[in-house]
């Protein structure tokens, strides 16, 4: 563990904190008991796949129709409040303490058994400047610390930066994202981990998916902290 981990967690314990959802005291949790309990945990039987809810567990017609570049779909929560909340607080108001609460989040849910190593989403050049971080990267940093796997951050870039995908139409994500990514490392034989925050259509993860595998990756598994699912 690095002394800068350690210092941050020895005065998480000496300087007691208001909740991020509730604002209530939390004492040396960013979330109040509370809080913790109203959590909207991804629940239920779920497709392997892309982690939206299905019968017994049975891989989705989407899945089947049109099988993506990725293999498999894990996230720790629905995409509902509060972690919305904490997700953008992370994302628009550099709490980065909460980058490691979802990365325990994950963690807690994660069999990292046959796994080589952990990639986070790339963000583009033009988001880095604007955001100052990439809270992917934030997430899987100790993430992978904590499940003991290699992080891969330097060699898979985001070389196109299209319209926001939240600003789209389903049906026009996919050709937005379109030979978005570059990725600069030999993956052959390799199983590795896309971390990202939250997975909305899957469009995103499954172009970066595809460019993984055309460096030879042989299983792409995303890691989500939450999960949009149909209303």
């Amino acid at each position: 563990m690095s002394i800068f981990r350690t210092t941050i967690q020895a005065l998480t314990r000496l300087l007691p904190q208001d909740c991020f959802v509730c604002g209530q005291a939390s004492g040396e949790r960013l979330l109040c008991a509370a809080c913790e309990t109203d959590l909207p945990h991804l629940a239920g039987p779920r497709c392997p796949v892309c982690a939206l809810p299905t019968a017994a567990g049975a891989v989705c017609g989407a899945c089947q129709s049109a099988p993506p570049h990725f293999d498999a779909t894990m996230a720790a929560f629905r995409y509902a409040f509060p972690v919305e909340h904490l997700v953008q607080g992370l994302k628009y108001r550099h709490r980065l303490p909460l980058a490691g609460w979802l990365a325990d989040a994950l963690a807690a849910r994660i069999d990292p058994a046959g796994l080589d190593g952990i990639i986070p989403l790339p963000l583009s050049a033009l988001r880095m400047r604007e955001r100052g971080f990439n809270q992917a990267q934030e997430i899987a940093r100790p993430l992978a610390w904590r499940l003991g796997l290699p992080l891969v951050s330097d060699a898979c870039f985001r070389v196109h930066d299209g319209a926001p995908q939240a600003s789209l139409p389903w049906k026009e994500r996919q050709a937005n994202i379109r030979h978005a990514f570059e990725c600069r490392a030999d993956l052959a034989g390799k199983r590795v981990a896309v971390v990202d925050d939250v997975m909305t259509t899957g469009a995103t993860l499954n172009e970066f998916a595809r460019t993984l595998k055309l460096h030879g990756a042989v299983r792409v598994e995303n890691w989500v902290a939450a999960r949009t699912l149909p209303n």
